[in-house]
């Protein structure tokens, strides 16, 4: 079965910040938009942020769950990049210094599903999280 985009929208605090972060920090390029949201290309999938007055940052306090030893925050979205896009991705952010919940770091290390993953947030406090697989078969392997 063919992957079909992943349609996504999330509340933002700003349309501005959320466009120079999601544009210029990681390199998606814009869709359709108005003054109160706007499209995103997150590899592929449709990504829009609206624009919501009184949403604030969220700590990721608020929720998390411990995988591998690491409070991973919830709720969080992001994509399963290759290896070698994923390797990219973490030297762009860094360039941009970009704060990271959880450093680009690889888990499950010789086990079935091991993968390089990393958090962060964007401007908004919405959680993101972009991994790899180091055998991409097994993603969905229990």
């Amino acid at each position: 079965m063919p992957i079909r985009p992943f349609h996504l929208a999330i509340p933002v605090h700003d349309l501005k910040a959320a466009r120079k972060f999601y544009c210029d920090v990681l390199g998606c390029p814009t869709g359709r938009s108005t003054e109160h949201w706007m499209d995103f290309d997150l590899y592929g999938h449709q990504l829009v942020c609206h624009e919501v007055a009184g949403y604030g940052p969220v700590t990721a306090a608020t929720a998390s769950n411990f995988v591998d030893d690491e409070a991973v925050p919830i709720p969080h979205f992001g994509v399963v990049l290759e290896w070698h896009e994923f390797e990219a991705l973490a030297e762009q952010l860094h360039s941009h210094a970009v704060q990271f919940l959880i450093e680009p770091s690889v888990r499950f290390v010789g086990l079935p599903g091991e993968q390089a993953t990393m958090f962060l947030a964007d401007p908004s406090g919405n959680m993101l999280e972009f991994k790899a697989m180091r055998d991409p078969e097994q993603l969905f392997s229990a």
